[in-house]
């Protein structure tokens, strides 16, 4: 069998085989990025689209952000890495605290659902 790449619409066809490696992902309307199937360990990345609550989110680089934002969850290296930036902008900001080790980079679907959980505040 080869490599089979992850893309956001792996679930429209059928695999051709009971198990060919796809499980269903939650709904957090987040897509992998185009490096995130590396193997090996290598980087990968998730993103949503998150409006936080009244206080925003702290980051490393220019304090509180607030509005419509951008929440990249990355993996590389044996760490998980939270980044924002304002929807639609160049710029990505370190969530201040938002990195921790990840033994395992089949976590990194978890880690970025939890993380879009606790930040996506749309109602306050």
């Amino acid at each position: 069998m080869g490599e089979q790449a992850v893309t956001g619409e792996a679930a429209a066809t059928p695999a051709s085989e009971p198990d060919a490696g796809t499980t269903p992902q939650p709904n957090t309307g987040t897509a992998p990025e185009p490096d995130a199937g590396a193997a090996g360990g290598g980087a990968a990345s998730r993103t949503a689209d998150i409006v936080p609550g009244p206080g925003g989110v702290m980051t490393d680089e220019v304090g509180v952000v607030t509005g419509e934002l951008t929440l990249r969850t990355e993996y590389a290296d044996g760490q998980v890495a939270l980044r924002v930036q304002y929807r639609e902008a160049d710029e990505w900001y370190a969530v201040t605290g938002g990195r921790a080790p990840l033994a395992d980079p089949a976590g990194l679907d978890a880690v970025h659902t939890i993380a879009v959980g606790l930040l996506d505040r749309p109602e306050g």
